[in-house]
């Protein structure tokens, strides 16, 4: 298996478990997760292909859908509800 896909599985064993987190520890991890993906995908899109860039591009968007909505609400300079607010 090549690099970029070895720590691709490594970061979606990460990004589960962050999962099972309390939301209020999800934060710090899930940044952290959130930034290192564009890299990944980009790491693994110039070694195995557009194809293989959209397949991990439809898994990232599909983990992180509440974030990426939150900041696109909040960019957009739409009403946001604090994640931190939910149990």
């Amino acid at each position: 298996m090549s690099p970029p896909l070895l720590i691709g599985c490594l970061w979606v064993v990460a990004a589960a478990i962050t999962a099972m987190l309390p939301m209020k520890s999800q934060f710090p991890p899930g940044i952290v997760l959130l930034i290192a993906a564009p890299v990944l995908l980009i790491w693994i899109g110039s070694v195995h292909g557009w194809l293989w860039l959209g397949v991990g591009l439809f898994a990232f968007v599909s983990m992180f859908r509440r974030p990426l909505i939150y900041f696109a609400r909040k960019a957009m300079g739409l009403p946001v509800e604090d994640p931190r607010d939910r149990a």
